[in-house]
């Protein structure tokens, strides 16, 4: 059976973890396949949107393969990603393109990880979210420990570290970890729809758009806003009043549409 599922829909190329039976774990090779795709597809200019999702209704990922973990002495190799090793962490981040996750099932410690890197969560209301690190002994490698107390404040963040606790959808969007959490049934009909009209912005805005926020995101605030007024300085200086003029056009004909 194939671990790693991409099908094309116009602009935007979906990959789905496809290990239904082992709650879709990430073992060796598919973190190879899908640290491969996400760099072939933030190549491919046909992609303009990514999203990533888990096979089935149980999970969107359990993380690293434990049982395959037991049977190896390959957890730096699976983790770490350094020189030849793959790391989907990585290559999701430095993707040009925007990375949507459709968070179907549970998304547990590695595949936490995973969901985090992409640049858009949106959950399924059966979700849930739990970082087992605690658990199984394991220190996180693919982020965790840094970016889940950035993004829910630090109290939270130790609350799910030090217990294990798992969180459902409807808290992980009240919390700001997720955007928003949406029936099961619609989960990949609401993605689908929000990626398709990201497609519909030009790439190369996109490229830099995202590139500004993450790179604004590691900046103390001061130096953040000095970014965006030398990148917006640079853009706007270059654009043209009648391309403008055509741009506002479309967005409110766009408003006025719905």
């Amino acid at each position: 059976m194939t671990e790693l599922l991409i099908e094309r829909h116009g602009p935007v190329a979906v990959l789905t973890l496809n290990r239904p039976q082992a709650m879709n774990a990430l073992s060796q090779s598919l973190i190879r396949s899908l640290t491969a795709a996400v760099v072939a597809l933030g190549r491919d200019e046909t992609a303009r949107v990514l999203v990533l999702t888990g096979a089935g209704e149980r999970a969107f990922s359990a993380g690293l393969d434990l049982k395959e973990l037991g049977a190896t002495s390959g957890l730096l190799g699976m983790v770490e990603g350094d020189g030849e090793r793959p790391n989907p962490i990585h290559a999701i981040a430095q993707c040009p393109k925007p990375v949507i996750a459709a968070v179907n099932g549970v998304a547990i410690t590695g595949g936490f990880e995973l969901a985090l890197a992409c640049d858009i969560l949106i959950a399924a209301d059966t979700a849930r979210f739990a970082d087992t690190h605690q658990r199984v002994g394991v220190v996180p490698g693919w982020g965790l420990s840094q970016k889940l107390s950035r993004i829910i404040g630090p109290s939270r963040a130790k609350e799910m570290a030090f217990s294990g606790r798992f969180i459902t959808a409807t808290e992980a969007s009240a919390w700001g970890l997720v955007s928003r959490a949406v029936p099961a049934a619609g989960l990949m009909a609401d993605v689908m729809a929000l990626a398709q009209e990201i497609a519909e912005v030009d790439a190369g805005f996109l490229t830099d758009y995202k590139r500004l926020v993450d790179e604004g995101y590691d900046l103390a605030f001061g130096e953040a806003m000095a970014l965006e007024a030398e990148r917006s300085r640079r853009h706007n200086g270059a654009l043209a009043p009648e391309d403008l003029a055509a741009r506002r056009a479309g967005v409110q004909a766009k408003g006025r549409a719905r």
